[in-house]
This record gives structure tokens, C-alpha cells and sequence, in this order.
């Protein structure tokens, strides 16, 4: 049997993409209809967000540990969580784990390299673009990271929690999304990270100037790998 994956949730249109692409991709593993088991649990993005925004990622990790307790005490075998922002907490989390992650950046930063990309740009909400949660691990791999100036963090964030994780996708909203990939490309970059899981919502390489590294579904994909190569 394939590996039960559990999702630790942050936002709710991210997670939904997340379970989405492995319910469906699932078929390409398991035949029509087919996929892992996968279970979710999310505290409310408020109270997540307010230890974002104090900068305690050792007290937002304590809250995705007891989420994990939790999907570990129905079965999870392992675990991913399809929020790029909350990934600050991970140095917390991982040695306290009472289940193996894959890590977001980690399954991007693969794919970057793999595509041969040396200089990548990076979207999200301006706590991730401004953390190492991704120019480290592309450094690792001998890739750049190019940022947005800092009036694009500002207002991609702001897109991504008054507008995205509504579910609400705006005509502004997208362009101002391709108008910052396009001063990415303008800047060297050779692709773009869509390092918040709503962004390939609104973003997908039809409408993007670069090259897309969809965060969402390449964590996803990776999990469905994760699961059925485990199979005993």
C-alpha cells in the first residue's frame, strides 16, 4: 500500500491545491481514481499568523508539531506542509518531529537544478522573500537567488493575505505579478519560484515572462513519489 501522507496546513487555497494535485495525479501511480491516503489538520491562519508577524517561529513551531502529533496519531507516515511563509519554523520543528518531512524549498530548490537554472527569482510574501528559506538551499546548489526590490515585497504580500488566500483573484492583482517577474527577468533571473501556494492560482508559465517553479504542486508531486516508492 502507498504511504499515507499528512498535510499540516497553513492557508486554506494552497492546501487545497496541494490535496488536489495528489488526489488527481495520484492516477498516473495508482490507476483511475487512485491515490495515497492523505490526511490534513490546520489551525486557523490567524493564530498562525500572529506568531509570523512577531517573527517567533519557535512558537509557531510548537503549533505545527501538535498539527503533526495529530496526523501522526491517525496513520500519517510522513509529512508536508504547502505554506512556504511558515517554513521559517522548520529548524524547530524537524527535531522534534514525530514523522519525516519533505521540505518545500528542498523538492523546489531539486527541480531548479535539475532544469539547469543558475539564477532564479523568488515571489512570496515579503517574511519568506526577505528569510533563508530559499537562498540557502539554492546556493547549496550553486543557483542565485534574485529578489524583488523592496515596494514588490510589500505589495505582493499584500496581494497574497488581503486578496489570495480569500480565493479572490484579481485582474491587478495578477498583472502586478507579471510585472514583478518581468523586473526579475530584467534583473538575470532564468526562472521564478511561486514561493507562495496561492501565486500558481493566478501564475502559470502562460502568463508568466520566466519559466514557473510551482511550490504548490512540485511539493505535491513529490509526495505522491514519496508515497508510492515507499510501498511495501
Amino acid at each position: 500500500m502507498p504511504r499515507h501522507i499528512g498535510i499540516v496546513a497553513c492557508s486554506a487555497e494552497g492546501a487545497a491545491l496541494c490535496y488536489r494535485t495528489i488526489c488527481i495525479e495520484g492516477a498516473q501511480y495508482l490507476g483511475p481514481h487512485g491515490h495515497p491516503e492523505v490526511s490534513m489538520h490546520t489551525y486557523s491562519l490567524a493564530e498562525q499568523m500572529r506568531f509570523v508577524e512577531a517573527g517567533d517561529y519557535e512558537g509557531l513551531a510548537g503549533l505545527m508539531l501538535r498539527s503533526a502529533e495529530k496526523l501522526a496519531s491517525i496513520g500519517a507516515d510522513f509529512l508536508v506542509c504547502p505554506d512556504n511563509t511558515i517554513h521559517q519554523a522548520m529548524p524547530y520543528v524537524l527535531p522534534r518531529s514525530p514523522r519525516p518531512w519533505l521540505h518545500i524549498a528542498e523538492v523546489v530548490a531539486d527541480e531548479a537544478a535539475r532544469r539547469g537554472f543558475r539564477r532564479v527569482g523568488l515571489t512570496g510574501t515579503r517574511w519568506l522573500v526577505e528569510s533563508d528559506v530559499y537562498p540557502g538551499r539554492l546556493a547549496a546548489r550553486g543557483i542565485e537567488c534574485i529578489r524583488p526590490n523592496d515596494a514588490d515585497r510589500l505589495e505582493c504580500s499584500r496581494i497574497i493575505m488581503e486578496e489570495l488566500v480569500y480565493g479572490q483573484f484579481k485582474p491587478a492583482g495578477v498583472a502586478y505579478f507579471r510585472q514583478v517577474i518581468a523586473r526579475l527577468q530584467a534583473a538575470g533571473a532564468e526562472a521564478v519560484v511561486l514561493g507562495c501556494t496561492e501565486i500558481p492560482l493566478i501564475i502559470d508559465d502562460s502568463n508568466s515572462a520566466l519559466p514557473t517553479l510551482d511550490s504548490t504542486r512540485l511539493l505535491a508531486r513529490a509526495a505522491l513519489r514519496r508515497a508510492v516508492e515507499t510501498r511495501a
